[in-house]
């Protein structure tokens, strides 16, 4: 993941999660968002701001890749 010096809010990483709705896992959408209702740190929104982040756009390697990386995000 390319770093990003912008800080995103829980609304923009929750916003990014739905517009990316249909291209995830539904198991995977659902952790994300139960992982959202709980407090972050902002290293952590943007983290998973960056994986969702042009993930439809994205070939199905890179999808599993990030894939992973959120399930270890979430169990964190």
């Amino acid at each position: 993941m390319s770093t990003c010096n912008i800080d995103h809010s829980k609304d923009d990483v929750v916003k990014k999660l739905q517009s990316q709705k249909s291209f995830l896992p539904k198991e995977l959408y659902n952790k994300a968002a139960q992982f959202l209702e709980h407090e972050q740190t902002q290293l952590t929104l943007n983290e998973l701001f960056h994986l969702l982040k042009k993930y439809d756009l994205v070939a199905e390697e890179e999808q599993q890749k990030r894939n992973l990386a959120m399930v270890e995000l979430f169990q964190a």
